[in-house]
């Protein structure tokens, strides 16, 4: 299976090469023992013909054909799994090289923070405005629990096991008997993955996603974090001879998962409530492993007044706080098992860690004892990590964001006025309901009678709001309310959590998604902002969240990356205008037709302004796993993170010129009517999408706890971004990433404008960002694949609606090509281009035989269902493709 790789592999990356080849050695040698030499001589054969194929031997592809549509339905499910492993290890071998001692320099870049500090600090900043940017930047990245993540959670575990032995195999100094025990324990790994079931038997829960959130975090942000930190501080010392503050906190984190309800009819308020104990206990137990470590090291008897004081003069003073410590996150680990198994157990607070400061207070008093006392080098190794880790993760681990549907909120109060006999609350026009709304925001006397008796789902959304109100404002995030459009879709929440007993003053977000939205909404912040009660309500900050993936479905990649950016500058003028702060949280996906792409490059292509220090970004699916899976690799993303908002505030990028905007505008216009007049207008869009992709299919996959649409009866329009995503990528033909893009570059071009978009490709990094994004997709798209899927999949009389869509692909790419003034797309990022060409050998396969196990159930009826082999089989060429592609949706 290992092949030889160096074709497809600049000699710049043989460390990468050599790992890629090793552990495909012993992938192959693991299916040899189990299914034998003919067996593996068959994937091999399969493998060749497929790079032969590749480059354009026709008898190649079609000797490669037959053998893959004779393969018997025993051998179905071990071939699709051989290519999907090969895939994997691949990926892996790739993110270990990011990190890797023998990482090439064009793709392990200096670090990024010290590159700012240094064009910084040269004369262009500031020392002491950058130090207090620094001290005071808030970055919030928020994991989301979509259903991305192809691979199982134990199989995760056992990818960064494998890195672990990458990582060990590097040191030199190894003997003979270390290299064979390594080897055998990366074989003993390899085998374990070969004999474990890809694919999740039932669908994850909510609970058992934001147990997957907690583990990123245990088995590498919690190394990371302060390994970043200490990074950080030595190189602002390094220049400024100034020292951190040592409760800096630039990146925090908050989740979605178990909070997130928008169309989940799965995420319950007992959903919630058991995240937010199981957050807390997560916090707890780790807390508690550093604490035992630290009463090891913290020996010394010497102590300020203070601690001594404190501890009676013991002899061993910081031991006998930290003992009172260990015992205090015992109990609470106790408490909170039995808040988790569903007992609600008396306990006095004061045995528990149950605020911040019963962790925070003695930890600090310790540090500062043994700085006062000459120990400040003890004090700043593994108590400080701590006392950054708590500034981190609080003692609730993750932040919980409650979202839900506008509507939802909406129905609340119309079924309460009708009970009432105030009329109906879904009736009434804007200008009505704020009055109403205001009136009642106002009023000291409850509204919600206690003997009323509200259907079931009106229950669920003010159940959800008593349970922010017996939570801690710090255990919460934000409440984000999709679909919102009018100033009444804030206020109504605000009255809801004002029934409910909150006291706290919750964000409350609201979510602007479809392309209409975004140009309504500096309009909508605008009239809020002009209600006296709501601006008492904020104190001065506003929170507004931008929809990447909704607004791309909506109208396209190209029309909404310019709405986006237009209601961006509008709602930071109208918040200047206010004397409000605006913090924009940017509800990004993985794939680039979701608003995902390199999170660097992303956050400086912003519009001027619209940074400020302040940034809340939603980290997706499988990106939380090549972002932040790993130490090092969470260690690198943190630090892109805080480079590109330190230089978005201080350094931040050109006003675009109007030319450009004029430019932007028609552009803009141009692709979202091609766009819809494909996806909305073309009256076969429908039957041929459903017919040329996995999309009924992958609405069976045990992804996520999620349904696929918002309305089980719904069509496309009612299709999340996701599976909408997800489908068009596992054909091959990306189409939600770049239809009416191309159409709309060439109307361009066609005007005489060709110079003025190399100009804006040059200077301007939110169109140059866009340009380089289309690059990727196109590099990743296959037309040909696409065409196969329609040959064996599509009936005839739509083949018209592909060789469109082709064709406007094609259009695209020599746009771009022509734009750039290249040959080749991603001519300037060789590694991705690399990376590419490294995967197809192996992904084209498995595309050859999904076309033909989708036939297979396709024509299955009651009488003859495929079998269990076809099924299987199937979702592991959808597993593969997607490891393959590294970005599902």
């Amino acid at each position: 299976m290992a092949g030889n790789v160096a074709d497809n592999v600049t000699d710049m990356y043989a460390s990468l090469r050599s790992n890629v080849s090793m552990l495909g050695q012993i992938l192959g040698d693991t299916m040899r023992t189990h299914l034998g030499d003919s067996f593996l001589e068959k994937v091999e054969q399969i493998r060749k013909l497929a790079k032969d194929s590749r480059r354009g031997d026709e008898a190649a592809r079609e000797q490669m054909l037959e053998l893959l549509t004779a393969l018997p339905d025993e051998e179905l499910v071990p071939f699709a799994k051989a290519f999907n492993q090969f895939l994997n290890l691949a990926n892996l071998s790739e993110q270990f090289h990011t990190i890797s001692r023998n990482c090439d320099e064009l793709v392990c870049v200096p670090d990024p923070v010290e590159q700012l500090l240094g064009r910084m600090l040269n004369g262009r900043v500031d020392q002491t405005k950058m130090l207090d940017c620094l001290k005071t930047l808030d970055i919030d990245l928020v994991l989301t629990a979509h259903p991305t993540e192809i691979s199982r959670r134990t199989l995760i575990q056992k990818y960064a096991a494998i890195v672990d032995c990458l990582a060990e195999q590097e040191n030199n100094q190894l003997s003979d008997r270390e290299r064979q025990q390594i080897n055998l324990r990366l074989r003993q790994l390899i085998a374990q993955i070969w004999h474990t079931n890809e694919i999740r038997r039932e669908r994850p829960t909510p609970v058992d996603e934001a147990r997957w959130g907690l583990s990123t975090i245990e088995e590498s942000l919690w190394h990371a974090v302060p390994d970043f930190l200490r990074q950080l501080n030595d190189q602002v010392q390094e220049r400024t001879g100034q020292q951190l503050p040592i409760d800096i906190a630039p990146v925090r984190f908050s989740s979605w998962m178990g909070g997130d309800r928008d169309g989940n009819p799965f995420v319950t308020a007992k959903v919630t409530q058991e995240v937010l104990d199981r957050n807390r206990h997560a916090a707890a137990r780790l807390f508690l492993k550093d604490i035992v470590l630290l009463v090891g090291e913290l020996s010394m008897e010497e102590a300020n007044d203070e601690l001594k004081a404190y501890t009676n003069n013991s002899c061993e003073p910081y031991r006998f706080v930290l003992r009172s410590l260990r015992q205090k996150l015992r109990d609470t680990i106790d408490y909170l098992n039995a808040r988790i198994e569903g007992h609600n157990p008396e306990v006095d607070k004061s045995t528990l860690i149950w605020q911040e400061r019963d962790l925070k207070a003695p930890l600090e008093m310790l540090y500062k004892s043994l700085c006062d006392c000459g120990m400040r080098l003890i004090a700043n190794g593994l108590l400080l990590d701590i006392l950054r880790r708590l500034a981190c993760f609080g003692i609730h681990m993750l932040r919980l964001d409650i979202r839900q549907d506008a509507g939802r909120h909406c129905d609340v109060l119309a079924e309460l006025t009708r009970y009432l006999g105030m009329g109906d609350f879904n009736h009434w026009d804007e200008t009505e309901k704020q009055a109403f709304l205001l009136r009642e925001l106002s009023n000291r006397r409850p509204l919600i009678p206690s003997n009323w008796q509200p259907s079931a789902d009106v229950a669920e959304v003010l159940n959800t709001c008593r349970l922010i109100a017996k939570h801690p404002a710090k255990a919460l995030g934000s409440y984000v309310i999709s679909m919102a459009s009018k100033p009444s879709d804030v206020l109504t929440v605000l009255l809801l959590l004002k029934e409910t007993g909150c006291t706290h003053p919750m964000r409350v977000v609201p979510l602007f998604e479809t392309l209409s939205d975004l140009n309504n909404a500096a309009t909508c912040i605008t009239d809020l902002l002009d209600i006296d009660w709501y601006r008492g309500y904020t104190k001065g900050m506003q929170e507004v969240m931008i929809g990447y993936s909704d607004s791309a479905k909506d109208a396209g990649v190209m029309a909404a990356a310019w709405a986006q950016y237009r209601a961006q500058e509008q709602l930071v003028a109208v918040c200047n205008q206010a004397g409000v702060k605006l913090t924009l949280f940017h509800g990004r996906g993985g794939s680039i037709g979701r608003g995902g792409g390199p999170a660097h490059k992303a956050i400086l292509s912003q519009p001027p302004g619209s940074v400020d220090g302040r940034i809340r970004v939603t980290e997706q699916g499988e990106m939380i796993r090549f972002k932040f899976g790993l130490p090092k690799l969470a260690v690198q993303s943190l630090a892109l993170y805080t480079s590109a908002v330190l230089e978005a505030t201080l350094l931040p990028p050109p006003e675009p010129k109007q030319e450009w905007r004029n430019c932007m505008e028609r552009i803009a216009a141009e692709s979202v009517s091609a766009y819809r007049g494909i996806v909305r207008e073309e009256p076969d869009f429908v039957a041929y999408f459903r017919a040329a992709t996995p999309e009924v299919e992958l609405g069976k996959l045990p992804l996520g706890s999620r349904p696929a649409k918002r309305r089980v009866d719904g069509g496309i329009e009612s299709l999340r971004a996701i599976p909408w995503i997800f489908a068009w990528s596992q054909n091959r033909l990306m189409l939600p990433a770049w239809l009416g893009a191309g159409e709309a570059l060439q109307a361009a071009c066609q005007r005489g404008e060709m110079g003025l978009l190399q100009d804006m490709e040059r200077e301007w990094p939110f169109f140059s960002t866009r340009i380089s994004m289309l690059e990727m997709v196109y590099a990743k798209a296959e037309p040909n694949l696409a065409r196969y899927y329609e040959t064996c999949l599509v009936p005839t009389n739509l083949h018209h609606l592909g060789e469109t869509l082709r064709q406007r692909l094609d259009l695209g790419i020599k746009v771009v090509l022509e734009l750039t003034k290249s040959d080749t797309l991603m001519a300037h990022t060789p590694w991705n281009r690399e990376s590419v060409k490294l995967r197809n050998p192996y992904i084209d396969p498995l595309n050859f035989l999904q076309t033909e196990l989708l036939a297979r159930t396709r024509k299955e009826t009651s009488e003859t269902p495929a079998s269990e082999h076809v099924q299987l089989a199937l979702m592991l060429t959808i597993a593969g493709v997607a490891a393959g592609m590294r970005n599902t949706g």
